[in-house]
């Protein structure tokens, strides 16, 4: 017995059984069950801790401290990058639907690409949008456009949401400004130059494979409705603000215009690139690029924003502050569990990391004597797969095989082919340790098991197309 347990703890192999069991676990707990995946998350993620033999203070502290625990950093962690993102967020797109503002887009795009363009229309919103911003803000800032779109369309959410989420997650994994791509610049000595035109070469066909075609037949087949406590209100005609004192607060003045909208959306967009482009090309003391990261951190530029479309949305068009609170409030109450999970997705993940599977497993592939552009997928695969972070499969991988990378001498097309195929390895099987699943499944009404139908399945799509034109590019250069 106890060899065994040495072997499932201490070996690549053992790992890998030790982490299988456990994600099974859980998934019974939620499909079979019906456990609530915050409950499961956190239980089956405290069991796997202990069946690895991590030591008591490392999962949870220590009477006395407890801040660098798995269980405090693994919630933390994603939390302290995402809560005050989520409320704004949140709170941005009530604005948006009560003003019928989110409406007025809608009509726009589904007027230019018609009813049976309008899931194109989504993927083109991601895939712009998803340039400047990190693919969880697209989402809080995107949902209720797809929200519209699908209430409007009267079809399945599903068909709406998948391009949407295939061009936000292209941008973030293949280009930069997005970290990861960033960090491979450094860590492989190729310029961002190349690694947003093979982005773009390499991204926008797993992009239509995933987004597009397997957007369009998913969305058929898996019919998901728009979750109540997030559909769009009906403007009514008269009075022209209402909901002050009882009942559902909405803003009723005739629809601002599409140009408005669009200026208030673009706000966040243009002070995070601001900020990021500043930090590229200025001087790291000067005063203006301190200004530039001051106004473009997401949560502050979220924020200014909120401001903003209180005023012109709101206060300028005749609504009251009481009446705005009572529309913030509101659309905040469902945003507690979105939380829970995704914070519990991320301990799980935590712990998966802790055991020292995704160093295993990187070890034994780099061993394996494969070509350098699919030993560099496999192991971003393996490091994907195991603890769920898009952007740590990337950095460890790049780390991994910069080495190998030096040594032969590649030209900068030939590193960012390499680079493209790491990023298109850091996407594939999105499942319970990834705190994006868990994002999507709850913005997006879809049970575990529909998730899996739809989201992970297009992730996979997206690396697997990506990485085979990296691949082809790379044999021919």
């Amino acid at each position: 017995m106890g060899a065994t347990i040495d072997w499932l703890r201490t070996t690549t192999p053992g790992l890998l059984v030790l982490c299988g069991l456990a994600i099974a676990v859980l998934l019974i707990a939620i499909i079979k069950v019906k456990l609530e995946p915050f409950v499961a998350l956190l239980l089956t993620g405290l069991l796997l801790a202990l069946a690895a033999g991590l030591p008591i203070a490392q999962i949870v502290g220590t009477p006395l401290k407890a801040g660098e625990s798995l269980l405090e950093t693994g919630f933390g962690g994603i939390l302290g990058h995402i809560a005050v993102i989520i409320g704004l967020g949140t709170v941005l797109g009530a604005i948006l639907e009560r003003s019928g503002g989110a409406d007025v887009l809608t009509d726009k795009l589904l007027k230019m690409f018609g009813e049976k363009g309008a899931p194109v229309a989504m993927g083109l919103l991601g895939l712009i949008f998803g340039i400047p911003v990190f693919f969880d803000i697209g989402i809080f800032v995107l949902a209720p456009l797809v929200y519209v779109a699908a209430k409007r369309g009267g079809r399945s959410l599903v068909l709406y949401a998948m391009p949407m989420l295939a061009g936000l997650s292209m941008t973030h994994a293949f280009l930069p400004p997005h970290p990861g791509p960033v960090a491979l610049g450094g860590l492989l000595g190729v310029s961002l130059g190349w690694l947003i035109l093979m982005g773009f070469v390499c991204g926008i066909p797993g992009f239509i494979a995933a987004g597009i075609v397997w957007g369009t037949y998913i969305g058929k087949r898996v019919q998901v409705s728009v979750p109540e406590e997030f559909v769009p209100l009906e403007p009514e005609p008269e009075p022209e603000s209402s909901g002050g004192s009882g009942g559902t607060a909405v803003i009723t003045k005739s629809p601002p215009s599409v140009a408005l909208i669009g200026g208030i959306i673009a706000i966040p967009l243009v002070l995070i690139l601001g900020a990021t482009f500043g930090y590229q090309l200025l001087d790291k003391d000067s005063t203006l690029l301190q200004v530039l990261t001051f106004f473009g951190t997401p949560a502050v530029a979220l924020l200014i924003t909120v401001l903003v479309a209180f005023y012109l949305l709101g206060i300028r068009r005749g609504s009251t502050v009481q009446e705005l609170s009572t529309i913030t409030a509101e659309s905040l109450k469902p945003v507690g569990m979105v939380l829970l999970v995704v914070g519990a997705g991320a301990f799980f993940g935590k712990v998966i990391s802790a055991t020292g599977i995704g160093t295993a497993l990187a070890d034994t592939m780099s061993a394996a004597g494969l070509p350098i552009i699919v030993l560099a997928y496999l192991i971003s695969c393996g490091l994907r797969i195991a603890q769920g972070s898009a952007t740590v499969a990337i950095v460890t991988t790049g780390g991994i095989v910069a080495p190998l990378v030096a040594e032969q001498g590649y030209s900068q097309m030939s590193i960012a082919l390499i680079a493209m195929a790491i990023a298109a390895g850091s996407i594939i099987l999105s499942h319970v340790n990834d705190g994006g699943f868990w994002i999507i499944a709850k913005y997006f009404n879809m049970t575990v098991k529909q998730t899996l139908q739809t989201w992970t399945v297009l992730e996979t799509i997206l690396s697997v197309v990506s990485f085979a034109v990296a691949a082809l590019l790379f044999s021919i250069v």
